[in-house]
């Protein structure tokens, strides 16, 4: 039995500076309120840290559902999937970047009073988890990063930049049915980035207003102008002191987000930390569902 609460919060809402414990860091971040799922069973401890679970780029809080799920009925505790700043129904700002997305996550903190927490987070989600444990270490129970380095990151990154900018450029006429509008959009998509994969994960993202117009669920504009602040995050998270708490990594053996020659530096920022290898992609995720979940449900409740 779970209840599954759904909270979704409109595009244009204000933006809301940032707070409480965040403000005793002398930051003027703003923050937004993030539209987020909750999952648990109905034997939830809720003395237990629940656990936060934030996607990748081009992603949502839909991707994590069968994951969120899954894990709620195998552990006691609640589990929270978001749509980050910029995805899904949560709010757009003009910033992006893994500072401003970790306030959110406090901000989420302040709004469901939650103490401390558990965290997970893929590709873009977990370079936010990272900076969120590193500079809120107090509020961080365990961690979870998916196939995503502190270090590096592959230089196919560059690909990102040139979807994004395929999607700015994207005129679909708003005559054209759904299923002609999206053929339409995957021939431009493919001829910035011939994966497949990729064009059909964002493609998940295009949608049809009322009034014929179509459109990205995403904030593409915002995406575009930080995407070279990913391959700035040593910058990011210069000066702070490694997190000590526990901290797992699940790494897809194909994929080249991490490189296992960094695992020592991984350890200098993380030294209490373990690395899983699956036979995956940069979707572990998906890839390899079952043994995700059970390497999460083992870590957390150690």
């Amino acid at each position: 039995m779970f209840c599954n609460r759904i909270k979704h919060l409109s595009i244009g809402q204000r933006l809301y500076p940032i707070k409480n414990h965040v403000a005793a860091y002398g930051s003027n971040i703003q923050t937004i309120d993030m539209s987020y799922d909750v999952f648990e069973s109905k034997n939830a401890d809720n003395n237990l840290s629940p656990l936060i679970i934030m996607h990748g780029l081009f992603g949502s809080k839909q991707n994590w559902r069968g994951v969120g799920r899954a894990l709620a009925s195998k552990m006691n505790r609640k589990v929270i999937t978001v749509d980050a700043r910029n995805h899904g129904n949560s709010p757009h700002a003009d910033d992006h970047g893994s500072k401003s997305m970790a306030a959110d996550i406090v901000q989420l903190m302040h709004r469901l009073n939650f103490r401390k927490v558990c965290v997970l987070g893929h590709s873009m989600g977990g370079r936010t988890m990272m900076y969120f444990a590193l500079k809120y270490p107090d509020m961080v129970d365990k961690g979870i990063i998916a196939d995503i380095s502190p270090i590096s990151i592959p230089g196919d990154i560059s690909a990102m930049s040139k979807i994004l900018l395929a999607m700015k450029n994207i005129n679909i006429p708003q005559d054209l049915p759904m299923a002609a509008g999206r053929q339409l959009a995957n021939a431009e998509l493919i001829k910035a980035v011939p994966s497949k994969e990729t064009v059909d994960f964002v493609l998940l993202n295009l949608r049809k207003a009322d009034d014929g117009k179509y459109y990205w669920i995403h904030n593409v504009d915002a995406l575009y102008n930080n995407m070279s602040a990913f391959t700035k995050y040593s910058d990011t998270i210069k000066g702070l002191p490694p997190f000590k708490g526990p901290i797992m990594f699940i790494c897809g053996k194909n994929s080249p987000y991490v490189d296992p020659n960094h695992w020592p530096q991984i350890q200098n920022i993380f030294p209490n930390s373990e690395i899983h290898w699956l036979d995956a992609g940069h979707l572990v995720h998906f890839d390899q569902a079952a043994k995700f979940i059970e390497l999460t449900v083992g870590f957390l409740q150690k």
